[in-house]
């Protein structure tokens, strides 16, 4: 059995892959979040980590030694990216470099969770090819992020999101639907 680890579990994606992936997939799970779990399900495993702490990161990893970590934990506010610029980069391109070091040593398949504020959105649609080109802090963090990613040498994968949005009660924050069902 595949293990797979998740960061960013309590968010609106993470909660889904865990859902889905131990589920319908019978992978053994291992969801990390740098705050107390949110999810009442069971069937997969949940472990408090920071993604920027290097010793929480490789005590995981060791731990587990998972065949896939799939990174959706980011700081993706774009206004507190632009305020917060240090914490946006811990968050959005240290923890990665603290990511790969950890999937290097066990040879873990990283997909890594970028977005398409990477682009300048004059051209699109956009193809993997196409020249990167933010207009944010947010989106140069993710930029930084992804280049980190495509020099590892281990097998990795790079998913750039537009809009994350659905319904789900337990996140901390609102998003697009909820915001919409509210004002309604």
């Amino acid at each position: 059995m595949k293990t797979i680890l998740i960061t960013g579990s309590n968010g609106l994606l993470g909660q889904k892959l865990v859902c889905a992936l131990y589920r319908d997939h019978g992978y053994r799970v291992i969801a990390t979040s740098f705050s107390p779990n949110r999810m009442d399900d069971e069937g997969y495993e949940f472990e408090l980590m920071d993604v920027t702490n290097k010793i929480e990161v490789d005590y995981m990893f060791d731990k587990y030694h998972p065949d896939v970590a799939i990174h959706t934990a980011a700081m993706t506010q774009v206004d507190t990216c632009e305020k917060k610029r240090t914490e946006c980069w811990q968050t959005n391109v240290e923890s990665v470099k603290i990511l790969l070091e950890n999937a290097r040593k066990h040879n873990t398949h990283l997909i890594h969770l970028s977005s398409d504020f990477v682009f300048d959105g004059t051209n699109g649609p956009y193809s993997e090819e196409d020249t990167l080109n933010p207009l944010n802090y947010y989106g140069l963090s993710k930029q930084e992020s992804e280049k980190l990613v495509m020099k590892y040498t281990g097998p990795w994968s790079i998913i750039r999101t537009s809009l994350v949005y659905g319904v789900n009660p337990s996140l901390a924050r609102p998003n697009i639907v909820l915001w919409l069902r509210y004002a309604l």
